[in-house]
């Protein structure tokens, strides 16, 4: 019974990392503050294990990025001291 559309009628794929921090936020103050059903509760818990997926997504991708920039330079700097190295 989890939605796959967010509030403003955006797929989950779509959302961005801060739209679906937001929204996370949203979804934990509504249900810290209480005062819904049961199964309003439980709609905005699956909610938010589906926005929690998508900032992961996100910084995962992000993760390896960086990783990958990391060891981009790092190959660079070797092969430029390699020669310098070898003496």
């Amino acid at each position: 019974m989890t939605s796959r559309t967010g509030t403003a009628g955006t797929t989950d794929e779509a959302l961005g990392y801060e739209q679906a921090r937001d929204e996370l936020i949203e979804v934990v103050r509504r249900l810290e503050t209480g005062g819904t059903t049961l199964e309003e509760s439980l709609a905005l818990w699956e909610r938010g294990e589906e926005l929690a997926k998508v900032c992961r997504r996100w910084l995962d991708g992000a993760r390896a990025r960086l990783d990958a920039a990391l060891a981009e330079e790092e190959q660079e700097e070797g092969e430029g001291g390699s020669a310098a190295g070898n003496g």
